[in-house]
């Protein structure tokens, strides 16, 4: 396993203009279903704190483009912990095109900064990052991310 959890995606012609290529929109949409599947594979006990009355709100995201890339493009988003707060999470996420050949083209990378919050919608207040998702993104924390072994960042 490496150091990211990887979605893939294949480009479809619906994510892309008339001139072919992907409309901006779509890699922020590329990094809320790499989250979302994260969730789902490797901490199916948050989705149910989730479905309880957990909110997962996304504060902040960001796209950098390097190369572009087109309709039946075959992607690997890799998500890596950033950075862990007491009540927030932040992602990056390298957007690399898996060429035929087997190589690959790092072709974006975005961030994402997402605060947890509980209680009903009139009055979310901030809460701790549940522990089973500090556990379920312990192997993917970027080098230069917190430290997730002991203590917790505040």
């Amino acid at each position: 396993m490496g150091d990211y959890y990887e979605y893939r995606h294949t480009v479809g012609f619906e994510e892309t203009n008339l001139v072919g290529n992907v409309y901006y929109v779509n890699y922020l949409r590329w990094q809320g279903r790499c989250r979302e599947m994260f969730l789902h594979e490797r901490a199916p006990e948050v989705l149910a704190d989730v479905r309880d009355d957990l909110k997962l709100f996304t504060l902040k995201v960001d796209c950098e483009f390097f190369a572009e890339i087109t309709a039946f493009d075959e992607l690997s988003i890799r998500m890596r912990l950033v950075d862990l707060a007491q009540t927030q999470l932040e992602f990056s996420f390298d957007y690399v095109r898996l060429d035929p050949g087997g190589g690959t083209t790092l072709v974006a990378r975005g961030r994402q900064r997402v605060a947890c919050m509980r209680g009903p919608n009139t009055r979310t207040q901030p809460a701790r990052v549940p522990e089973a998702l500090v556990r379920a993104l312990r192997p993917y924390r970027a080098p230069t991310g917190a430290q997730l072994a002991g203590t917790r960042r505040t």
